[in-house]
């Protein structure tokens, strides 16, 4: 019973009512700005640190309401993700991908209660995590160099072939058109400029926000229009609002699994939701998909990476506060706010802070159970955006979609990226090229070039430093694993179904009459 003494005593610090409040503002607030395109978390927690300054807020309440935010977004996110196709973050580009095709076949309200349910649940168990082993993770985590973050993004990239369909080679080619945009802009070794072609606001790369809302919600609402009829219709049935037993039994060992290895990967410096979300679905895409329904609408498909996504945000606490090193960059600023009221997050802020900490932890468990009382009952609700004619919906995607991407930067020339890049969402849609690996390829790009440089340059140029620790050779064999296998998974399918081959005595005999 002692070793629950903390905990207890941080659901006391939880409970008073001035962090209740603020635990509801921050799942509140974390659930509007995720449900708002180009807005974030980051952005939220940015404009909130001046604010809580001026309030003189205390630093464990701070805490308690940024929490809220990031892991109330996680959620946010889902909504416009399954409605609209139009991811808010990277992490919720995986929900797209089933959450969005049940939504079409009249499933959204399903879609919905599972991926709230599933958020409770990966958050639940994550925060367990949190409690019994955050000081063992966070000295595993501090093993993982530049060598290790670059065989982990690589294995991330390759499983994308789980993510692609029947087809390898075009996931492939989806991931290559990701790192060539990822790549514009300056070097970051050389500082030399790459692919811009004298356009200065290429400078700065790809804005991530232009790139997501333009391959998404332009494509969308490119289709929208050339499937709308004269007049006007509406876009899909609304169907039931609340998940079935059965699919909630069916998908329940999913949510499990995938928010064991999000919480794990959370814990990683850098990695965060997205790299998390993307495995989650892939490995329950080799695991589950027996009847390869994954891509198809299948709800395991939406619990798996809304599992995941949101145990890693409580898995990116650990470094947060135990090494001082943000896990995503919305603990970076988290970190900053920190930072400024003189309160540095090492190996010994457990132990200095122990309000902050076992207060910040139990607001966690409680903000989950808010998400989950608030946003169940308005399933219902937020399903009738598919009852939009077709007509008003796509103009009004397109509205929402530009506003975000002008409201970030200011800039005419982001709006251009943005129409340049729904156009190619559009046609590779077309010709069934997925979205989805360019949108990481995007994101994780940047990061896996950095560490690239970095681990080469501490071993002087020397390659087997890739291959140099027992993580490395085991990320590798995953690598290799996760090539091989899909491979040799559709010869084995085609080999299935083709007709057996004729023996020269067959082709030799003569016909059968009837």
């Amino acid at each position: 019973m002692e070793a629950f003494a903390p905990l207890i005593a941080g659901f006391e610090t939880a409970l008073s009512f001035e962090n209740l409040v603020f635990v509801f503002i921050g799942v509140l607030l974390g659930t509007l700005i995720g449900m708002l395109p180009g807005i974030g978390p980051i952005n939220g927690i940015a404009i909130l640190i001046p604010i809580t300054f001026a309030l003189d807020v205390n630093p464990t309440t701070m805490l308690i309401l940024f929490a809220g935010i990031y892991y109330g977004s996680q959620y946010g996110n889902s909504i416009s993700a399954i409605l609209l196709n139009v991811p808010g973050t990277a992490s919720s580009v995986a929900t797209t991908l089933d959450g969005y095709e049940m939504a079409k076949r009249g499933r959204a309200g399903p879609a919905l209660a599972m991926s709230a349910i599933a958020s409770f649940i990966g958050g639940t168990l994550a925060i367990f995590g949190l409690v019994f082993l955050a000081p063992a993770l966070a000295q595993f985590a501090i093993r993982f160099g530049p060598a290790e973050y670059f065989a982990l993004i690589v294995f991330t990239f390759t499983t994308i072939s789980a993510l692609t369909g029947k087809n390898f080679v075009k996931g492939l080619i989806a991931t290559a058109i990701g790192l060539v945009i990822a790549s514009i802009g300056l070097d970051p070794g050389t500082g030399a400029p790459r692919f811009t072609f004298g356009q200065l606001p290429l400078y700065d790369g790809i804005d991530f926000v232009s790139a997501t809302i333009g391959l998404f919600a332009v494509a969308e609402v490119f289709q929208l229009l050339e499937q709308s009829r004269v007049g006007g219709e509406v876009r899909t049935k609304i169907g039931r609002a609340m998940i079935n037993a059965r699919e909630l039994a069916g998908s329940f060992w999913v949510m499990i699994r995938s928010a064991v290895s999000g919480f794990l990967i959370g814990t990683l410096p850098g990695a965060g939701a997205t790299i998390a979300a993307f495995l989650a679905y892939s490995n329950e895409q080799r695991w589950v998909d027996k009847d390869r329904t994954f891509g198809q609408g299948d709800v395991r498909g939406v619990a798996a990476p809304e599992s995941a996504n949101n145990a890693a945000v409580s898995g990116a606490m650990i470094p947060l506060l135990t090494l001082g090193v943000p896990g995503s960059g919305t603990t970076a600023v988290m970190l900053a706010a920190l930072l400024a009221l003189n309160l540095n997050p090492g190996p010994l802020f457990i132990e200095q802070q122990p309000d902050l900490f076992w207060g910040l932890v139990a607001s966690m468990y409680i903000g989950n159970v808010m998400l989950l009382v608030l946003n169940l009952p308005l399933v219902g609700l937020f399903i009738r955006v598919l009852l939009i004619p077709r007509w008003v919906l796509a103009p009004a995607v397109a509205v929402i979609g530009y506003v975000a991407v002008y409201s970030v930067n200011g800039s005419v020339f982001d709006l251009m990226v943005m129409t340049a890049l729904g156009v190619l969402g559009y046609l590779l849609r077309k010709i069934n090229v997925p979205i989805a690996p360019i949108i990481l390829a995007l994101v994780l790009g940047p990061m896996m070039e950095t560490n690239l440089r970095r681990a080469l340059a501490q071993a002087q140029g020397d390659p087997s430093v890739l291959v140099g620790s027992p993580i490395t050779i085991v990320l590798w064999i995953l690598v290799a694993a996760s090539v091989v296998l899909p491979l040799l998974t559709r010869r084995s399918a085609l080999e299935a179904v083709a007709p057996p081959a004729r023996s020269r005595d067959d082709e030799d005999a003569p016909p059968l009459n009837d």
